[in-house]
């Protein structure tokens, strides 16, 4: 059964990575008080180094609950019984790369998933909780392998899906966890992007794709024929997440007929909607969760500038409105359950605080503290963030986010601009160790959900279509002159920061505007459209019609004209502000090539670039010291180019 985020388009929602929607504005020209000091600067190491813990998991029958935590400066697999948390083993010691993600399939069998420096090809390897074994169950090279279904009623066997047959689709395979034993459950005729099973295990709903145009399809039962039950265009959306409770019509996330995605109840005897179960007038929903325990939905999440909870179980609503009365200043979240929902991981943070873990009872109504994920922290040295809008220089109404740097005056502030990636992302509140870094050198941080970004709508998005280095980078533009505006920052002291598709919108921010910014930050960016369209991994191949309908066809003469205007590797001759850059060597969705053309282009032209590669990194940097390392050359080069003349 899929579950989790509901996203736009599945394989594209991310290329590269409160109540009140108008927020509460932050005020200009105020003095700080006393009890707000300017903080100490703290190191690098204080912001970026290894939690003592994160990711807390409970097995499905509550006897063991499982952890990452660091071993030889990697996060591994830790385990301890339930009712003894002094007694913590290590499961796993992986030294090369942090453990991406794990998952219990059963009462004493976790599985976990790992690449190989970066490349992205995730390979799910079995261990067993009890007897310490472990094995890979997937290829370890060439290859993506995921767990879609723990089959809880089939204690011994998990659904799992796999592109080792073809690099460009995902096949599934049942995997019996005793006997190791893997058989071919349904093969991806090639153009199959999502498989959803019923309450059952069995799979019933297929999503397809010719890369513009998706299909639904359905079968009655195991040995029934799928059949049509959507075709759509890719910009509308009808994503089935649940089967119903009898396991005849479908839980989806729908746009059709209405701009903000919904949840509906879907007929699919007669091919109808029933009825809208959820929806919100300004933004999509985000999350629906279904209880396997109580086999129904219980609880739909959406963003308006916070976290916002509709409960569809009066027990769940209860639970959840006692546990944010214990913690009414911080965002609850109730990670993972037992199988008889009695006990659940919640977990605990804002704005200003890092995550906190604890065991909940619900039986008992019982809360055990199991951790703070890093207990060095103060959340009263940090800045407090605040949501805000403006209006774009067309009228689009723009969201976003400022963290004023603590104990200063909020006027002519040095500012950062930290467009986030995606492009089909959105920023949101809570603790960002990176803005909380700027923030302690007394920077502000301005960050936007520019058009494109999800949550807002379809027409929101759709905004973004063929816009990028355009009306895209207008949003990010407009959004520096409002913070000048308010008064917020100075205008002669502002920098752009960005990974992914913000590393794209911060070339195109010192290409486009060079008269904005002082210096830049681009990290795993694109520098060229065309070469990134042409160096997309396998597995996008069936997307890349829609992306050349998202961001233009390079085969379109005049898309292409489009496409050379806006690549900032063509316009180099405009940069004058000073750059870091920072790639790794193996990232397969920004290829290192982007960032060496522009290195190239510009030190050709004697302007002044720091280019930082790490050979063992990808899309990001991950490994311990290529992360402090990354952040300690932004931190210098933040000093140097836009503090140096403001202190």
């Amino acid at each position: 059964m899929k579950q989790g985020k509901l996203l736009l388009s599945a394989s594209l929602a991310v290329l590269l990575a409160g109540c009140s929607q108008s927020g509460t504005q932050p005020t200009a020209n105020t003095t700080p008080s006393e009890a707000e000091s300017v903080p100490p600067e703290y190191p690098i190491d204080y912001f970026f180094r290894n939690s003592v813990v994160r990711s807390y998991q409970i097995s499905p029958d509550g006897d063991f609950i499982a952890m990452l935590k660091p071993w030889q400066d990697r996060m591994n697999i830790f385990v301890h019984p339930t009712d003894q948390p002094d007694k913590v083993a290590r499961l796993t010691d992986v030294t090369e790369r942090d453990i991406a993600y794990f998952n219990w399939v059963d009462d004493d069998t976790l599985i976990y998933s790992r690449d190989t420096g970066g490349d992205e090809n995730y390979y799910l390897v079995m261990v067993n909780v009890v007897t310490g074994k472990q094995k890979a169950i997937t290829p370890t090279t060439g290859t993506q392998a995921f767990v879609i279904d723990t089959l809880e009623n089939q204690p011994d066997e998990i659904l799992l899906t796999s592109n080792e047959r073809d690099p460009k689709v995902f096949d599934v395979y049942r995997y019996h966890l005793e006997s190791g034993k893997r058989e071919l459950v349904a093969k991806n005729p090639g153009n199959v992007t999502e498989w959803l099973t019923d309450n059952n295990g069995i799979i019933r709903a297929i999503e397809t794709t010719d890369g513009v145009n998706t299909a639904v399809l359905y079968r009655d039962n195991e040995q029934g024929s799928f059949r049509p039950l959507k075709q759509l265009s890719y910009k509308e959306a009808f994503n089935p997440i649940a089967f119903t409770p009898d396991n005849n019509n479908l839980y989806a996330v729908s746009r059709i007929t209405r701009d903000k995605a919904a949840i509906v109840e879907y007929d699919v005897a007669n091919n109808r909607e029933i009825r809208e179960i959820f929806s919100h007038p300004d933004v999509d929903v985000e999350d629906a969760f279904y209880s396997r325990h109580l086999n129904k939905l219980v609880s739909i999440e959406y963003i308006t500038d916070k976290v916002q909870h509709h409960f569809l179980d009066d027990g769940f609503q209860s639970m959840f409105a006692a546990l944010q009365r214990r913690f009414p200043d911080s965002e609850v979240s109730i990670n993972n359950a037992t199988r008889d929902e009695a006990k659940f991981i919640v977990v605990t943070s804002s704005d200003i605080a890092r995550p906190s873990y604890y065991l909940y009872d619900r039986t008992a109504d019982k809360l055990t503290k199991l951790a703070d994920n890093a207990p060095w922290h103060k959340p009263e040295h940090m800045a407090t963030m605040k949501p805000i809008q403006y209006t774009s220089r067309d009228g689009t109404l723009i969201h976003g986010y400022l963290t004023l740097p603590k104990g200063r005056k909020a006027e002519d502030l040095p500012l950062l601009v930290l467009p986030h990636g995606g492009p089909w992302a959105r920023d949101v509140w809570g603790f960002n160790p990176e803005v909380q870094l700027f923030a302690n050198r007394g920077i502000a941080v301005l960050q936007m959900n520019f058009r494109g970004s999800t949550g807002y709508g379809r027409e929101f998005w759709e905004k973004s279509f063929k816009q990028w280095g355009q009306s895209m980078q207008d949003d990010i533009t407009d959004g520096v002159a409002w913070a000048i505006d308010q008064g917020f920052a100075s205008k002669e002291n502002v920098c752009i920061y960005g990974g992914s598709y913000g590393g794209y919108a911060t070339l195109a921010g010192v290409t486009f505007t060079p008269d904005v910014y002082k210096c830049g930050i681009d990290y795993v960016g694109v520098s060229n459209l065309f070469t990134f369209m042409d160096a997309i991994p396998p597995y996008w191949k069936p997307y890349l019609a829609m992306l050349h309908d998202m961001v233009g066809n390079p085969q379109d003469q005049e898309e292409a004209k489009m496409l050379h205007a806006y690549s900032p590797v063509f316009h180099v001759q405009n940069i004058k502000a000073p750059l870091l850059v920072l790639q790794g060597a193996k990232d397969p969705r920004v290829v290192k090539s982007e960032s060496d053309q522009i290195v190239k282009a510009l030190r050709d032209r004697g302007v002044e670039v720091e280019y930082i590669v790490k050979e063992n990194e990808g899309h990001g940097f991950y490994s311990l010291e290529n992360r402090l390392a990354a952040y300690e050359a932004m931190d210098k080069f933040l000093k140097t180019h836009l503090l140096e003349q403001t202190q």
